[in-house]
């Protein structure tokens, strides 16, 4: 069979049978694509795409064990040439620049079209890239934001964890005076009305997981 008519390769990963199923079902009726495998988690995403090299691999991110990010990352040392499509319900803009930094070629949401999903898959084994417009919306949203700092970031993820700044200073023997500063400076880059506010937004944007 020449490559021209070859279909394309696909595997597919996330942790809920039920929309690995869903894949399958819509892979399962294109003449051009075949699912060659499936995976529940990161750790099985390698080595499921060690086993089937596919031209294409749906990826989601939060799964238990090793995360899609990470998985991702571990895909592309090894397989530089890897084509990777994040398949995902999370919006937040640091989390979708984090997976394109990591080489993913599309960054899509899970209530996307079915027909945009094939599509980009079609995309994506071609060489192109692709994001959904919920995507380039979040993105553009914040694209001149000041980024927190690694120091402010471990000060928000305490906060997320219901920390007072007495126990935040503690923890990273810093004095709660810095701890403050710091509450301030976090405040204000996020636009948030208080330390809860902070939290929540944190991790809507993918700044900080708990």
């Amino acid at each position: 069979m020449s490559a021209a008519i070859s279909p394309i390769r696909i595997l597919a990963v996330d942790d809920h049978p039920v929309v690995r199923e869903g894949i399958a079902g819509l892979i399962g009726i294109q003449a051009d694509m075949i699912l060659v495998g499936e995976a529940s988690d990161g750790r099985e995403a390698i080595q499921k795409f060690r086993m089937h090299r596919p031209d294409v691999t749906l990826m989601d991110l939060q799964m238990p064990e090793m995360n899609g990010l990470d998985a991702l990352i571990a895909i592309r040392n090894e397989f530089p040439e890897a084509r990777v499509i994040v398949l995902t319900t999370y919006a937040g803009d640091v989390q979708i620049i984090r997976a394109l930094k990591a080489g993913a070629s599309a960054y899509l949401l899970k209530n996307t079209l079915h027909k945009e999903l094939l599509e980009t898959i079609r995309s994506v084994n071609i060489g192109k890239k692709a994001l959904s417009p919920e995507v380039s919306y979040e993105i553009a949203e914040h694209a001149t934001d000041d980024a927190l700092t690694p120091a402010e970031i471990s000060v928000l993820r305490l906060i997320a964890a219901g920390n007072s700044n007495k126990q935040i200073g503690d923890q990273l023997s810093i004095t709660e005076e810095t701890v403050k500063s710091r509450v301030k400076c976090i405040l204000s880059k996020l636009g948030a009305n208080d330390r809860t506010h902070a939290a929540i937004i944190g991790l809507k944007r993918g700044i900080i997981e708990l």
